[in-house]
Order: C-alpha cells, then sequence, then structure tokens
C-alpha cells in the first residue's frame, strides 16, 4: 500500500473501510473462477486486481447476461504486447474488451474495462465526472487481487467511491430530513443521467431496492466523514443540511456532468470499435434488453460502426430511448 493510499486511509471512517473489505469478499459462484483464470493467463503478472460489478453480481444468470468486470493493471505498457492498446488506455481510460469462457456446457460472456491502478484511484478522488466513483459506490465482488496490499488498496478506493458519490449527491437534497433509500435513489437518478444509458427511468429504485441493506449501512458507516452534509437522527433517518445555494452549485454541477458524459461516452464508443469485438450487436442487444427497443444491425453498420453508429446514437438520444 502506498503512502498516500495510507493517508487517504486515516482520514476515512475505519467501519467504512471494514464494511467495503467484508462486502467486496462475499463468496460469488464458481463460473467467475473461470473468467479470472482466462484474465489471468492473457494478463499475467500485470494484474494487480479483478473486480466484479454490475448486475450479474445479484442474479448469476450466466446464460442470457454478460458480465461485467474490471480489471486493474499495474500500468499499461506491462498490460499490452500492442503499442496503440497501450496508448488508447492512458489517453482515455478504461478501455473496454469482450471475453468468452466456457464453464462445463455453458459460455460465459463478459465485459472487462482495463484501467491501471494509478487512474482507478485517481479517477475515485479527483475525476470531476463520476463515471468512476458512481459506478463504484454500489455493491461489488473483487474476485482477485495480486497481494494483500492490492486488496487494502483497493478497499480504500471502494469506499472513497461511496463518499465521493454521497457528498456530490446529498446537496441535491437540499434541507430535509431523508432516509438512506431516498438518499441513494436521489443519487442513483442523477448518475444515470450523466451517461449516455439505455435505462428505464425506474431503474434507480429498482437497484436501490435490490440493495437495500447495503446502501442503509454504508450511509451510516460514512456518516462521520459528511458531518456537514448530513446529521443521523432516530430511525434510520439523516438530518439533510445543505443550504439552497449548496443545492443550485450541485444542480449546476450534475448538469455538467450529463454534458460531459455525453462528449465522453461518444469518445468511449468510438474508442471501443477499436477494441471491442462485435461491439454492434451488442450495443443493439443491450438496448433491446433494457428498453425494449428491437435494432437491426446492418451489414454497413458492421464496415462502419464509428460513422454509422453515431447517427443511430444521435436518433436514439433525440428519440429518448437514450438518456
Amino acid at each position: 500500500m502506498t503512502n498516500i493510499t495510507k493517508a487517504i486511509e486515516s482520514q476515512l471512517p475505519p467501519a467504512l473501510v471494514a464494511e467495503i473489505a467484508a462486502e467486496s469478499t462475499r463468496i460469488v459462484a464458481p463460473e467467475y473462477g473461470v473468467l479470472t483464470a482466462a484474465l489471468s493467463a492473457k494478463f499475467g503478472a500485470a494484474i494487480d486486481g479483478i473486480i466484479l460489478y454490475g448486475s450479474c453480481l445479484r442474479s448469476n444468470d450466466f446464460e442470457n447476461k454478460i458480465i461485467d468486470l474490471y480489471v486493474i493493471v499495474d500500468n499499461y505498457r506491462h498490460a499490452y504486447r500492442e503499442k496503440y492498446l497501450s496508448i488508447l488506455n492512458g489517453l482515455l481510460p478504461p478501455s473496454v474488451f469482450y471475453l468468452e469462457s466456457k464453464h462445463q456446457d455453458t459460455i460465459i460472456r463478459a465485459k472487462y474495462s482495463v484501467i491501471s491502478m494509478k487512474d482507478f484511484e485517481s479517477g475515485v478522488l479527483s475525476w470531476f465526472h463520476s463515471y468512476l466513483w458512481a459506478r463504484f459506490a454500489q455493491p461489488v465482488r473483487i474476485l482477485f487481487t495480486r497481494d494483500a496490499a492490492c486488496k487494502k488498496r483497493l478497499d480504500v478506493i471502494l469506499a472513497c467511491s461511496v463518499l465521493s458519490f454521497l457528498r456530490a449527491s446529498l446537496p441535491l437534497l437540499g434541507q430535509c430530513t431523508a432516509d438512506a433509500e431516498k438518499i441513494w435513489i436521489n443519487a442513483l437518478s442523477y448518475a444515470y443521467t450523466a451517461e449516455l444509458r439505455p435505462e428505464r427511468e425506474n431503474r434507480a429504485k429498482q437497484l436501490t431496492y435490490l440493495n437495500m441493506g447495503d446502501y442503509t449501512r454504508l450511509t451510516s458507516y460514512a456518516a462521520p466523514a459528511l458531518a456537514d452534509l448530513i446529521t443521523p437522527e432516530p430511525r434510520g433517518y439523516y438530518r439533510c443540511l445543505a443550504d439552497e445555494g449548496s443545492r443550485r452549485q450541485a444542480l449546476r454541477n450534475w448538469r455538467l456532468r450529463r454534458w460531459q458524459g455525453r462528449i465522453l461516452s461518444v469518445l468511449r464508443l468510438i474508442k471501443a470499435t477499436f477494441t471491442f469485438r462485435d461491439c454492434i450487436n451488442y450495443a443493439a442487444w443491450k438496448i433491446q434488453r433494457h428498453t425494449g427497443v428491437s435494432i437491426t444491425v446492418t451489414p454497413a453498420m458492421q464496415r462502419h460502426p464509428v460513422l454509422k453508429g453515431s447517427t443511430l446514437l444521435w436518433q436514439l438520444v433525440r428519440r429518448g430511448i437514450i438518456r
């Protein structure tokens, strides 16, 4: 663990870090071991950790879903043989790839993002956009770490994600009384607007209800570091303390994140055409799964994924299918 990580940890509520450490090591299905082995074989000694997140964390539906993983590497040059992949990853982290592995008679499919430990840490601590800290404030499982020091560093980064997320979203509530359910539904609703995502409007509520126990504990353990924003009250409620000026500033920040997120999403989609095999078919599948809207992938889209994909994306945004 670096001196920076030690300094950060000393400022965090110990109970929050302990909760993250316990949550991230809960038992997972054995199928994930197949993916861990495949990624370890691909990246070798460059891997610092592998993190599981997303809907498969809750459902273990390996036949009908694509598993979401993050591969944390020590540095990009060490991780890739191809220099252009190292450059692309460094310019706009993370880079996204596709993986298939077989477990018994089941084909397990995964989408994995590659990011360096340094970028992961700085993204959570200092990025204005919520891309990393909103994602990793939610429940995850750490499937693999190089050693105990990497595990500790990831636990600290995940704890910082929770604090960054709540610090950015709590002022939106203004001065009121709220429980953890209201706090997280509101926070996740704004996080979804900060990226181009084909999600239904009630997605934030669904996620909150699915993970309500986790969110209740995380809010309670994070509260001592957020004393300027919330004060605990009886029966699991909190008094939110942000004044009107802070609320308006928070709203402006999330509007900026929304526009920044649109630009970053387009750039990451363009980059994915160089790294993600069959990205057009994957995008069409995901849009249909989340919205019910069927997208016909034409030969022209396959030949020109950037041009045709960008046109389709704009049409979906205008129709409100992607928000």
